[in-house]
């Protein structure tokens, strides 16, 4: 299997910004989600200008191991993405927000209450 399309999607990652894995394999509807994604960016070729670097685990969280955890940090950190441990808030950086749970929740709540009433 071609990762092109995998790189490609992350050569469109803005400095200062991140994904995840996971949302990598869900806009690329790639079956075997996040796992299979690792897997290309592991084969990530050097020398093509793919910033392998932006892409991070669920949560914000910094997953690569040394040696290249430690260059995977300083590019961040040199692209201004502030890490708090071994995690990054993906409210402040991501590419794609993740959207707030209690909002979508009381959504689906109003919903309900008005098709209840309506009868």
């Amino acid at each position: 299997m071609s990762w092109e399309l995998v790189y490609q999607l992350v050569k469109k990652i803005p400095r200062g910004r991140v994904t995840s894995y996971g949302e990598l394999a869900k806009r690329l509807r790639i079956r075997g989600g996040a796992r299979v994604v690792g897997y290309a960016m592991a084969g990530c070729p050097n020398g093509r200008g793919i910033p392998w670097h932006r892409v991070v685990g669920a949560g914000g969280r910094l997953i690569i191991r040394e040696p290249y955890g430690s260059l995977q940090r300083k590019l961040l950190e040199s692209e201004g993405v502030k890490i708090d441990g071994a995690r990054i808030d993906m409210r402040l950086y991501a590419l794609v927000r993740p959207k707030k749970k209690s909002a979508v929740r009381s959504r689906k709540r109003a919903r309900s209450h008005a098709r209840r009433t309506a009868r």
